[in-house]
């Protein structure tokens, strides 16, 4: 690590390039490794946390928000002078290191807690909310760890799969992915993100999501079979869904399509998967377990 000189800087004033310095640390897009530097994009993070989670009259809950992926500690500075109480969970053991060392105060404070693994093993601490710079190659296993949790979230993702996450039915990216977000949350992609706001700059764009978490306004029997029917039918998604249906047996599951087929009403069998909205897909998905014989492939 750096031997740049320590001092201790006000919390929530930390400036991320001097917190580079003192790292020892230049990122490495080779380890989807991309630090967020830019101090306005970093200011507004907690701020979409505030705005994401406080509804109806009721207090924003920052009482003990998670980070996923702390690096040089940009971020965790900025939910420190926000939250009660912050996890960060930090993969990279040198990195762990250097952000025990740099908020030896607030942790002795017992108002930070760094846990050096990786975010997809190992057993998350109860929070109130997340707010978090996701590394993108794996950015899908991240999001639906968190998003079962029901908690609000602010997640820094690639652009395109953030405008997925919150697309709506007949829109290009609409899919898969937009259906499953939203079976736990409102999204809303509430800001674009320039490569150039980060060191190293991503050979991609980047977005801020904001997830509100909220019961879904249909139900299904099983929940994992309903996101294998999804998966299943969109491969096919520019055929009807009786064509997608009879075609994805092998990937959900069923062992009798044509029965679903049979049974479902002729305008949703007639329709495309990228214009239904979600409460279809419960529809059919219910009807496929009724009727489809899940399992029986």
């Amino acid at each position: 690590m750096s031997d740049e000189r320590r001092t201790t800087p006000e919390t929530g004033a930390r400036d991320p390039d001097a917190l580079m310095r003192r790292a020892g640390v230049r990122g490495d897009p080779d380890r989807d490794q991309h630090f967020l530097v830019d101090d306005r994009v970093l200011d507004r993070l907690p701020e979409y946390a505030v705005e994401g989670s406080a509804r109806d009259g009721d207090a924003a809950d920052l009482s003990h928000v998670l980070e996923i992926g702390g690096g040089t500690g940009a971020l965790t500075d900025r939910l420190l002078a926000v939250a009660d109480e912050v996890t960060v969970v930090e993969r990279d053991p040198e990195l762990a290191e250097f952000l025990q060392e740099e908020f030896a105060d607030e942790i002795a404070a017992g108002r930070l807690t760094v846990v050096e693994g990786d975010a997809l093993d190992i057993e998350l601490p109860e929070f109130t909310a997340s707010v978090s710079n996701l590394p993108y190659g794996a950015s899908s296993e991240f999001v639906f760890r968190l998003l079962p949790e029901k908690r609000p979230l602010v997640l820094m993702l690639q652009r395109e799969f953030a405008e997925r996450m919150a697309a709506a039915p007949g829109t290009e990216e609409y899919g898969r992915l937009s259906v499953a977000a939203g079976h736990y949350a409102d999204v809303a992609v509430v800001e674009p993100v320039p490569p150039e706001a980060f060191s190293p700059p991503p050979a991609v764009d980047s977005a801020v999501v904001r997830t509100t978490p909220r019961d879904p306004d249909y139900s299904v029997p099983d929940e994992a079979f309903f996101f294998e029917f999804l998966k299943a039918v969109f491969t096919q998604r520019r055929k009807t869904m009786r064509n997608a249906i009879r075609n994805t047996g092998h990937i959900s599951g069923l062992g009798d399509p044509d029965a679903v087929v049979a049974a479902a009403d002729e305008e949703l069998m007639s329709a495309r998967a990228g214009n239904l909205a979600p409460a279809a897909f419960a529809e059919l998905a219910t009807l496929a377990h009724e009727v489809g014989d899940p399992g029986g492939r």
